[in-house]
């Protein structure tokens, strides 16, 4: 198949999301398919509505040679009306893949009901969805468009990017370490990953019963990262709680088998990648009950859910978990048992390749 895949910046770009396209991406070329990535810059929101009366953008898309245009949700601002001039000459089937919801984020209503309605226009005005979550198909229906006629697969994002060697024995030992209990943030230092909240719930507990790494880039949101170093030096965290930026694949591992608990208190996530790659080690999760969490962890069992927000949740979980080592040790064993459980990212990628090839040969005219 000859396939587009349209995105705004870098393929590379750290991100759940990108990793996600990725992936696909990697699976298609080795499977032989052609695949040309249209990438869109970066801009803010109302510059990136604009595009839609873009003519040469226009003319650069219905110059595409692909069987299948696939295009990031993420790219919605640029294609909510662009894409129905598209449709009005020669055109090419255009799935969408949906990782999240920008309405479904946390903010003002009066703004999610703006960006609900451009996404409510721009989803109505494809052919097909890859969904990466059941949450995130509910959303979409949620949102006012109707499913009922349309092509969509659910296709779940997998953990098994490091495929970490790690047996019972290992995880057993590291959950019964004593000393504080070793966490690991791992996620762009933003408001919507809620790092604040867990700072916040640290600040409840005693001093040093925890040991918190945050790795994750500490430059998309500079006020707030700056705001977080502000609250670690206000709060006495200084000596237990380390920023240590983006690290490499090679640190990044390292990191996760050293820790004993992931915790990613976001506001939402569509699905959360992250929460799988640590449940890989052995770690097993807290999150917020918002979003797709819920589908990867089972509360009391691999994991732990909290209230979006909800910093004393958070708190009395972290102080359980660091008073009585063998609850943490029977979480991390099933954690591990629930990744192993999960689809790898070569079934994912095919999962998709499989529906994106019932389109092939639908070419309209």
């Amino acid at each position: 198949m000859d396939i587009g895949l349209l995105i705004y910046g870098s393929l590379n770009t750290l991100s759940g999301g990108y990793l996600y396209d990725r992936k696909l991406v990697e699976h298609l070329a080795c499977q032989g398919d052609q695949v040309k990535i249209v990438s869109l810059p970066w801009r803010n929101y109302a510059r990136c509505l604009t595009d839609n009366l873009d003519r040469e953008l226009l003319r650069r898309l219905q110059s595409l040679k692909v069987d299948i245009l696939l295009q990031d949700e993420l790219n919605h601002p640029s294609l909510f009306w662009l894409n129905r001039r598209l449709k009005r000459s020669n055109f090419f089937p255009l799935v969408s893949i949906v990782h999240h919801l920008r309405s479904n984020e946390r903010r003002p209503a009066w703004q999610n009901a703006l960006y609900r309605q451009v996404e409510r226009l721009y989803l109505s005005g494809v052919d097909g969805y890859v969904f990466n979550s059941q949450t995130t198909r509910q959303a979409v229906a949620q949102a006012g468009v109707n499913l009922s006629n349309r092509a969509f697969t659910v296709a779940y994002p997998a953990g098994d990017r490091f495929s970490p060697n790690i047996g019972a024995d290992e995880i057993l030992r590291r959950a019964q370490k004593t000393g504080p209990l070793r966490l690991i943030f791992v996620g762009n230092v933003i408001p919507r990953k809620g790092l604040h909240i867990l700072l916040q719930a640290l600040e409840a507990l005693p001093t040093r019963l925890c040991q918190l790494t945050v790795v994750g880039r500490l430059d998309v949101d500079k006020a707030y990262s700056n705001a977080i170093r502000r609250r670690i030096e206000r709060g006495g965290l200084g000596d237990s709680v380390h920023l240590s930026g983006s690290l490499s694949e090679e640190r990044l591992t390292d990191s996760l088998r050293s820790s004993q608990l992931l915790v990613v208190p976001s506001f939402y996530e569509g699905f959360g990648i992250v929460y799988l790659e640590g449940m890989s080690f052995g770690l097993p999760a807290i999150a917020s009950s918002a979003g797709a969490a819920h589908e990867i962890i089972t509360h009391g069992q691999n994991g732990y859910l909290v209230p979006p927000g909800d910093a004393r949740a958070l708190a009395e979980i972290l102080a359980t978990l660091a008073h009585d080592r063998q609850i943490l040790a029977v979480a991390s064993l099933a954690a591990r048992k629930r990744y192993l459980a999960h689809p790898t990212w070569e079934q994912t990628a095919g999962r998709i390749r499989s529906f994106l090839a019932t389109f092939a040969g639908t070419h309209r005219t």
